[in-house]
């Protein structure tokens, strides 16, 4: 029988499993998308929230990567901070939270699979949850 995990134990296992998505993203294993959608559902911890929206504008920066190799490395040691910090477990630095708090309320990470979850990602999305 599996032992069930507490609030802390489960917010290490979550923070060391994004660590380690982001690493796959960096090394060319996993694309972005791959990542999101296997991101953990729903977290409220903050340091999730904040890797989540890394993520997302490091996708969105692709073209900007190819064009400006510092810019890529610049943005690679960044996200493989944000790795380094999760995989021991620590918060994010408060800067790094509060500045993506400042464009976004909450992270649209899909909530599952079925179509209950779905329903509230898009809830979310349109900001009427």
């Amino acid at each position: 029988m599996a032992k069930s995990l507490n609030k802390e134990e489960l917010k290490l296992e979550e923070r060391k499993y994004v660590a380690e998505l982001i690493r796959y993203v960096l090394i060319g294993n996993l694309c972005v998308r791959d990542a999101i959608l296997n991101y953990p559902r729903a977290t409220k911890d903050p340091s999730l929230v904040a890797a989540y929206h890394a993520l997302i504008h490091y996708e969105a920066d692709e073209d900007l990567r190819h064009r400006d190799s510092l810019y890529k490395e610049e943005q690679d040691d960044y996200l493989e901070l944000l790795a380094n910090i999760l995989e021991k477990g620590e918060d994010l630095p408060d800067n790094i939270i509060k500045n993506y708090k400042k464009y976004y309320k909450s992270a649209n990470i899909p909530n599952g699979n079925d179509t209950r979850g779905l329903i509230k990602s898009f809830l979310r999305f349109l900001n009427i949850s």
